[in-house]
């Protein structure tokens, strides 16, 4: 069995978060692009969390998408239950930076 974890690249104290492979995919909804100011360079498999947007998306409980059906504007959707306990994790550890691991065995 195949496991996919997000190690914490800036918090190596931390243990890695198991995610599902549904949550691996929405990563891009909540990852900075690495164009932004400030983000450092990222490795093959890293994400960037800007720590405002985290607290945002805490706080409010949702995030937002552009809808391919109408790019001029936003779709509010509400976090899973799995979304918001990913950025309350990366909130609560200070996390910012990612690297996503596989493992076979069930230990990232």
């Amino acid at each position: 069995m195949t496991t996919t974890a997000l190690v914490p690249l800036d918090r190596p104290d931390l243990a890695p978060r198991r995610i599902s492979a549904r949550l691996q995919s929405q990563l891009v909804y909540f990852m900075t692009a690495p164009s932004t100011p400030g983000v450092p360079p990222l490795g093959e498999h890293e994400f960037w969390f800007a720590e405002a947007e985290v607290d945002r998306w805490v706080e409010e409980g949702v995030f937002y998408l552009v809808s391919p059906l109408d790019t001029a504007n936003m779709t509010e959707v509400e976090l899973s239950e799995e979304q918001e306990a990913m950025l309350a994790w990366l909130k609560a550890g200070g996390v910012r930076h990612v690297r996503l691991v596989e493992s076979a065995g069930g230990r990232p």
